[in-house]
């Protein structure tokens, strides 16, 4: 009898869900979209519910359409969208639409935390309060919506919420518990001090389990309504970009994720729990036991690239628009640009920071902003992997994935800029692969994620760094970094001015 894994991609404007087989091939997939609700501006929510049902019909046509037989179906597992708020009832019920990792009401909040507890919170989370996170959602509900949290018993995140409905158990793992900042990182538990000084419940806090951990076999009620059979097993699961580097093969500290969708992130296997960022970089449980991550975000990588099309390259395709780049050298002919269009995450939490094109001149052609584009978009990946660099973080490999890993050019300027070895993989599926191995490590297919990668993990060609490019980039990338302190006064003045004009 054929055995495949479901692995389940929650995302934020979908679910994706994947059928794989012992031999990690993919063997059938299914989406299904949901909307999102967004009632103010910075508001973003979702109905949990649509989730449940998305992932439903997800699973309903694998079975029927894909005819996958749910006997065949040995484990399902889950990636899920971040620090989304699910407040549920004494009767798990929910209480409220899902509060999205993209809504940004709770700046208030954040001051809150860093006014109560200063560095004692980054010492404890690893983290710095941010509006994304889930702790400062809890406290937004908390003194908007007295009614709904005196009734509220237990939070979840997205995943945890359907992986409850499949199952009936509550829990959430490791590596979605650390991006709550209610989680003591150290200790591997939720934080008594956090939770008294904003007089929240220990007891709202969920079960904590690792992603390999079985949350149960699929219940009565829901195999009635997906058509599954409760012989299958359903495991914890992690976090977006915790499934997404496991589904890389990020598995090891000489590799670093690159990762470039509508913002940017860069990713690094962790061993050692007491390294010290200062918050800068985010810090969380990665899904691989006893391990962790750290990662920085580009808030416009792809969305700088998307903009500049958008705005100045209407009737050029995508494609053709980035070879075009190739048209350009090394350093765009002295044109930089500075990525922070929508503001910055890493290393400057900086929402009033906005982006800039340096060095214009009237040579200058069109393929040369496209390449300042691109090598823009990298200089500011490599601000984060020179935080590597300080604390001793060796690395030699980046592995690239998402829009920087489809253009051959892009992937060798990386390797320039980076001055490592860049690969990237043959079969990119994302979080969604994660998901599948975390299912099939659970299920003991293999003793360990790095058996499963062997199977699951593709890498293409290697691009090495040319050592004369490497070293024209390094002259640049430090022109680049001192743009951010030149500039930061005046897109502050602007900005000022805009908001007094509108």
């Amino acid at each position: 009898m054929n055995e495949y894994v479901l692995g389940v991609d929650l995302g934020t404007s979908a679910v994706k869900v994947s059928a794989m087989n012992r031999d990690g091939e993919i063997v059938a997939q299914q989406s299904y979209d949901y909307p999102l609700i967004q009632s103010r501006p910075g508001y973003s929510e979702q109905n949990p519910e649509d989730w449940v049902s998305g992932t439903t019909v997800a699973i309903v046509r694998l079975i029927l359409n894909d005819h996958i037989k749910p006997a065949e179906i040995a484990g399902i597992s889950f990636s899920g969208q971040m620090h989304g708020l699910v407040l549920l009832d004494e009767n798990n019920q929910v209480l409220r639409p899902a509060i999205l990792w993209n809504d940004t009401r709770t700046t208030k909040q954040c001051e809150e935390i860093t006014a109560k507890l200063g560095d004692e919170f980054i010492d404890i989370t690893k983290n710095k309060p941010l509006e994304g996170f889930t702790l400062p959602k809890m406290l937004w509900v908390k003194e908007n919506e007295p009614s709904i949290w005196a009734k509220a018993k237990t939070f979840l995140l997205p995943k945890d919420y359907v992986r409850y409905r499949m199952t009936g158990q509550l829990g959430m793992d490791y590596s979605d518990a650390t991006g709550t900042v209610l989680l003591d990182v150290k200790a591997g538990q939720w934080s008594q001090a956090i939770c008294d000084a904003f007089d929240i419940p220990m007891s709202m806090c969920p079960p904590l389990m690792r992603s390999i951990d079985s949350a149960g076999k699929i219940s009565d009620s829901y195999a009635i309504f997906s058509g599954l059979d409760t012989h299958t097993e359903v495991f914890g699961g992690a976090a977006d970009n915790a499934a997404g580097a496991v589904g890389a093969g990020i598995l090891s500290p000489n590799m670093v994720l690159s990762s470039i969708g509508t913002s940017g992130v860069v990713l690094k296997y962790e061993e050692d729990p007491t390294v010290d960022y200062h918050g800068v970089l985010q810090f969380e449980d990665h899904a691989i036991p006893d391990s962790y991550y750290s990662m920085g975000v580009t808030l416009a990588a792809g969305y700088s690239l998307n903009w500049f099309k958008r705005t100045f390259a209407q009737d050029e395709s995508f494609n053709d628009m980035v070879a075009s780049a190739g048209k350009s050298t090394v350093g765009a002919n002295g044109l930089l640009y500075t990525p922070y269009i929508v503001g910055e995450r890493a290393p400057y939490a900086d929402a009033d920071i906005r982006g800039s094109f340096t060095g214009v001149d009237g040579t200058h052609q069109k393929s040369d902003f496209v390449r300042a584009v691109l090598e823009g978009i990298i200089f500011s990946f490599r601000d984060i992997m020179d935080i590597y660099d300080e604390h001793n973080g060796d690395f030699d490999t980046v592995v690239a994935i998402g829009g920087g890993a489809k253009s051959e050019l892009w992937l060798q300027i990386q390797a320039d800029i980076f001055n490592k070895k860049v690969v990237s993989l043959t079969n990119e599926q994302g979080p969604g692969m994660g998901a599948a191995m975390m299912a099939a490590v659970g299920l003991g297919w293999f003793k360990d994620f790095q058996e499963c990668a062997e199977k699951f993990v593709h890498f293409g060609k290697a691009y090495l760094p040319n050592p004369e490019n490497a070293k024209k980039y390094e002259q640049l990338h430090k022109i680049y970094a001192q743009v951010y302190e030149q500039t930061k006064g005046i897109s502050e003045q602007l900005l000022d001015y805009r908001r007094a004009n509108d």
